[in-house]
């Protein structure tokens, strides 16, 4: 039986979303052990060489003779943005108590790529995803509200973080978008282990960590890193290649699902019955948004 390209590219983006939820278990599992230069030294470049032999295995060396100096210079500006973005998405797994809570919180991002869309790619949006935004924001301030009517101390401690993380996501998301057809995607990949592997090594450095890790930190990240760094992100990217990023949104939407259960039963813990009721709704909001993304698509 073959699949067509359309069903090629919902599986890469459900192996994208199972691979993804389960970062989620094996990093905050090792940074409980580890600091954040550690985990990233290690993760990225575990990482690297899991991308470079499936790149030597595909014989995708010769991309890198096709790139323009243009190419080079968007891979420099995606490096530059995913450092910040890992690095506040790895932070929040950390600060956060059940990473389930990073994964609801985390789907405020298609707001942000709406926005950016809007104004960078020209793209509209109607009133179904504008009422999917709205949700998506209510579903993270029920999440993240912690009862206190101060500013400074309204949300639990992480919320900022998801914040900074969601809104750097976004803008490589718009840039990888318009640049997916002339970079190839294990080069994007290739680019971003690089890019947080070199931060890493030099944040180590400037805090004057030890390589040492404990045995169970090192299998965790080992695990994680082969979801994570590298087929995480090559099925997502390949994903692009076959499906709107309206249909990934969809199945990405699911994540959050993947993560609360997974989270259940590697550390035996579920969030408070409100944050599951505010990850609920950011699901349905980010669903608005692709169905509506849909509907633009159909009716142009």
């Amino acid at each position: 039986m073959k699949i067509t390209n359309t069903g090629k590219g919902y599986l890469l983006a459900l192996l994208s979303v199972v691979a993804v939820a389960n970062v989620y278990i094996f990093s905050k599992a090792a940074l409980a052990e580890v600091s954040i230069p550690q985990f990233g030294v290690y993760w990225f470049f575990l990482g690297l060489v899991w991308i470079l032999l499936y790149a030597w295995h595909k014989k995708t060396y010769k991309f890198f003779r096709q790139l323009s100096f243009k190419n080079y210079q968007v891979l420099i500006f995606l490096g530059i943005i995913e450092i910040f973005s890992t690095y506040y998405f790895y932070k929040s797994i950390h600060v956060i108590s059940n990473p389930a809570i990073v994964s609801f919180l985390g789907n405020i991002s298609p707001v942000f790529m709406i926005v950016l869309s809007f104004f960078f790619l020209k793209e509209r949006f109607n009133v179904i995803e504008f009422l999917g935004m709205n949700l998506v924001l209510i579903g993270a301030f029920v999440i993240s509200y912690k009862g206190n009517m101060g500013f400074q101390d309204m949300f639990i401690d992480g919320t900022r973080d998801v914040l900074f993380y969601s809104m750097f996501s976004a803008v490589n998301y718009v840039v990888v978008k318009k640049n997916i057809a002339k970079i190839h995607p294990i080069l994007l990949t290739i680019s971003r282990c690089v890019f947080i592997l070199i931060f890493s090594i030099m944040a180590m450095i400037y805090f004057q960590e030890s390589l040492i890790i404990s045995k169970p930190a090192f299998i965790n990240i080992f695990i994680g890193s082969l979801l994570g760094p590298f087929l995480t992100v090559i099925a997502g990217y390949l994903a692009l290649q076959y499906i709107t990023s309206s249909h990934r949104a969809i199945i990405s939407s699911t994540r959050g699902l993947f993560v609360l259960f997974g989270a259940y039963l590697y550390f035996g813990q579920f969030p408070q019955p409100i944050a599951i009721i505010g990850g609920f709704i950011t699901i349905i909001g980010v669903l608005a948004i692709a169905y509506g993304s849909i509907r633009i698509k159909k009716l142009s």
